[in-house]
């Protein structure tokens, strides 16, 4: 919004903040992916590992439309349009209670990255930039670029750098890896049988991965417990959280996923039969799977393995069940960071505006 008076005698903040506005928006993507760009051009090597990455994304895109596919050419959807309206309040009103958890959760990743980094920034923005990237990137794809843009978007007019909102990005990973790794290690661990039927592998297979898990974070804890360590991630040279934080890291990630699991949970039609550590396990597995095939939200495969894998009376009530969960999870966060965004951006131009005008009152009152 512009602000023109006859006796206006050059750009008034205003206009001037519209301005650096729409210039920081425009090299928002460019600051953002550039520390993560550096490292392929110190590593060519990178590129045998992107083209093998991409092919294994590829195929586990093909072979979700597949399984997809083959679920879908059976299914009625007048049995699945009335197992969304099957859906209890109870329900709906707790996947939303779990889902704000999650979200929750997530704010503590930023807080987190914060204090490694440390930046004195207040919760209110942490928490604001945690949830809008989040639930931006979760629909959109892409995290790296769309999580940082907004991250940059927010923190930069707190002061902080291009730079270091990569870093907090990337620290902010980790944290989600860490909490992955428990979940699946400890229900490999302790529902092997159960998911024995479920994965089709033996007992002793799936223990001995969840025991190898919890022995590669118990390494990794150890590790950083020894004194500071630096490593480089996505060209990034960091300095890794030690013990303390990353504890508080390994449970963040834990709460987050299992809460996100709990709004699937709660919207299974009855008689899945599956505890609700052997359905995280699958659940952490289908967000493994959704993440390698680098498709917006996961979806196709995220949901093919559990159609796969999640008992069900009926196909169409467990389709059901993944669609308001997709409604519930991602489409009502989405809407609610776009509206959290408009509101920040209106009241950051507000407040510039009346500025500017009170700084005209001034020099009109002074002449």
């Amino acid at each position: 919004m512009t602000l023109l008076t006859g006796q206006q005698r050059g750009p008034d903040r205003a206009d001037r903040a519209a301005q650096n506005t729409h210039a920081s928006g425009d090299q928002t993507r460019a600051a953002i992916s550039k520390p993560f760009a550096a490292s392929s051009k110190k590593l060519p090597s990178l590129r045998v590992w992107k083209i093998l990455g991409t092919s294994v994304s590829v195929a586990i895109l093909a072979l979700s439309v597949l399984v997809l596919a083959r679920t879908l050419t059976t299914v009625n959807y007048n049995s699945v349009r009335a197992a969304i309206q099957g859906t209890s309040a109870s329900q709906i009103a707790l996947a939303l209670c779990f889902a704000a958890c999650s979200y929750l959760a997530l704010t503590g990743y930023d807080f987190v990255a914060l204090r490694q980094l440390r930046l004195k920034v207040p919760y209110r923005t942490a928490a604001l930039a945690s949830f809008t990237s989040y639930a931006i990137s979760f629909t959109m794809g892409f995290p790296l670029i769309t999580a940082g843009a907004v991250r940059y978007w927010i923190y930069s007019q707190a002061g902080v750098r291009a730079s270091k909102v990569a870093s907090l990005t990337v620290i902010a990973g980790v944290t989600f890896w860490l909490g992955m790794a428990l979940v699946l290690g400890v229900a490999l661990t302790l529902r092997s049988d159960g998911l024995a039927e479920l994965d089709h592998l033996s007992r002793w297979v799936n223990l001995s991965l969840g025991l190898a898990t919890l022995a590669g974070l118990g390494v990794y804890l150890i590790w950083v417990a020894r004194g500071p360590r630096r490593t480089r991630i996505q060209g990034l040279r960091l300095e890794l959280p030690g013990l303390g934080l990353s504890i508080g890291q390994i449970m963040l990630g834990v709460t987050d996923l299992c809460m996100a699991s709990a709004v699937l949970y709660v919207l299974l039609p009855a008689g899945h039969g599956l505890g609700f550590f052997s359905f995280a396990a699958v659940y952490v597995f289908a967000c493994l799977l959704g993440i390698a095939s680098n498709v917006p939200g996961g979806v196709g495969a995220f949901e093919a393995t559990i159609l796969k894998i999640v008992p069900s009376p009926t196909p169409e009530a467990l389709l059901a069940s993944l669609l308001v969960f997709r409604l519930v999870y991602y489409l009502v966060p989405f809407v609610l960071a776009l509206a959290f965004l408009g509101a920040h951006e209106s009241v950051k131009r507000w407040k510039s505006l009346r500025d500017a005008m009170s700084d005209d009152a001034e020099d009109e009152n002074s002449g």
